[in-house]
């Protein structure tokens, strides 16, 4: 009785499919079809039914047909995967192309025969669009543009950029992670700048600037007297960002009194302003930030693991600078442009010696360092190239001091090194582990490690 009922809602529940549905007889004829193949290629079931698939002219099928064989197409000879998932294009009934995702299977019977074939196609037209995109924005970049303020072609650099892009089309939340001084800024303002709500409000709201009464007012909003020195309503930044964005930067320090009420509001889009039980509706998509490890916070108990899973949608992760070492020239150029337009200087090279401390640092202040270093050299340099002796003195200590330590280690020494750091990395920097690794105790991982300079953020992790 069950499969009676199946049988007979199964043409409806078919209909739901997000994906076009085919079924194609041994010769090639199409059986069937979905109401998601009619709207995506214009073709009506009783057009398409009785036709052949290549109707579509699709141009994955143009390689399998093959009058040579046997069967009428290569999906229906034995172990043949090409067609199983592929990437193609098929035509619409007006004649235009789209990107379609294919999955096709070869459909038997309880005897092993071969009844005909299942296809799905998956409109892929706006990924294809981003890709496009992306690709061309990638050529574009050069050494005075960069990407919406973000200076970069290394690899690592190019994968941000592509998901700044297809972020930016989405209502999802977004949570840019990364290191002080990574740019977390400049990518929650390229994926409004480039999203559909650039012409909506940007509001930006540094969470660790504000102890909670004042964060929740200032994020919620508050009415007259609700709170000692409210002389009069006040509008929140929920309200401000209405139909844009609301960056929140340094999610992480927030109280979790408030992270509770940040959480109904995401959920229901609804919030009251402090003092107040009227139920505020607002349209904001979500941008965090933070530098912070949340999974470690969540595990102190100093943040609340639902709202991690809500803000957690669309992970954007920007690497360290001395993990892209590869882009340091580049900014070098850019800054130094920049900075001979602001002070009117001519200072128009870096010498070789300079340029290779700046390769040598390890940059624990990222970009941020990077630029302040510079504007120290500029403000040092009156004109012609910036030198060793006009960088700051603390950077070129530490890296006199790593060249040193490097250059000093006997072999035995080294190797001792070597293998400290392999197991660290094994360990995922855990010291305890690491040592277990070793053999030894956590102290004489401790102590090989302030032996041979190690840090943890710096060359392990």
């Amino acid at each position: 009785m069950r499969e009676i009922a199946a049988d007979r809602y199964w043409g409806r529940v078919v209909d739901t499919m997000n994906e076009a549905l085919l079924i194609i007889s041994n010769e090639g004829v199409i059986l069937s079809v979905n109401r998601s193949f009619e709207e995506m290629t214009g073709y009506t079931a009783a057009e398409a039914t009785g036709k052949k698939c290549t109707l579509l002219e699709c141009s994955a099928c143009e390689l399998m047909i093959n009058d040579r064989h046997a069967g009428w197409c290569k999906l229906f000879q034995p172990n043949h995967e090409d067609i199983r998932r592929c990437q193609c294009q098929i035509v619409r009934k007006d004649g235009t192309r789209i990107p379609a995702l294919k999955n096709a299977s070869v459909l038997y019977d309880e005897n092993g025969n071969q009844l005909g074939a299942v296809e799905t196609l998956t409109d892929i037209s706006e990924i294809d669009r981003l890709d496009r995109k992306l690709e061309q924005l990638t050529r574009q970049l050069d050494e005075t543009e960069g990407f919406s303020g973000l200076i970069g072609i290394s690899s690592e650099m190019k994968k941000v950029y592509g998901i700044i892009e297809k972020a930016a089309m989405s209502d999802a939340p977004v949570i840019i992670l990364g290191e002080s001084g990574t740019g977390k800024e400049l990518v929650a303002r390229a994926i409004h700048e480039r999203g559909h709500r650039q012409n909506g409000p940007y509001v930006q709201v540094n969470c660790a600037a504000l102890n909670e009464s004042l964060l929740e007012s200032e994020l919620f909003g508050h009415v007259r007297g609700s709170f000692t020195g409210a002389f009069r309503d006040r509008k929140g930044r929920f309200e401000t960002a209405h139909g844009g964005d609301l960056f929140l930067d340094e999610i992480g320090d927030i109280p979790l009194s408030v992270q509770i009420k940040l959480l109904r509001a995401l959920e229901t889009k609804r919030f009251e302003h402090v003092g107040d039980d009227r139920p505020i509706s607002v349209d904001v998509r979500i941008i965090t930030a933070t530098n912070k490890n949340l999974i470690e916070l969540i595990s102190q108990g100093k943040f609340r693991e639902d709202l991690y899973f809500r803000i957690n949608v669309l992970p954007i992760h920007l690497p360290p600078l001395r993990k892209r070492k590869e882009d340091i020239p580049l900014l070098v150029s850019t800054f130094m442009q920049r900075l001979n337009k602001k002070t009117q200087k001519n200072i128009g090279a870096i010498r070789r010696e300079a340029m290779n401390a700046l390769l040598a640092y390890h940059w624990p202040g990222n970009v941020r360092e990077l630029k302040s270093t510079l504007h120290y050299a500029f403000t040092i340099t009156e004109s012609g190239s910036i030198s060793c002796d006009h960088l700051p003195p603390q950077l070129m200590e530490h890296v006199s001091l790593e060249k040193g330590a490097h250059s000093s280690l006997s072999v035995k020494d080294s190797r001792e090194k070597q293998l400290l750091l392999e197991a660290l990395k094994t360990a995922g920097g855990n010291q305890t582990r690491a040592a277990k690794i070793l053999g030894v105790n956590r102290v004489t991982v401790w102590n090989r490690m302030r032996k041979y300079g190690i840090d943890i953020k710096r060359d392990v992790v």
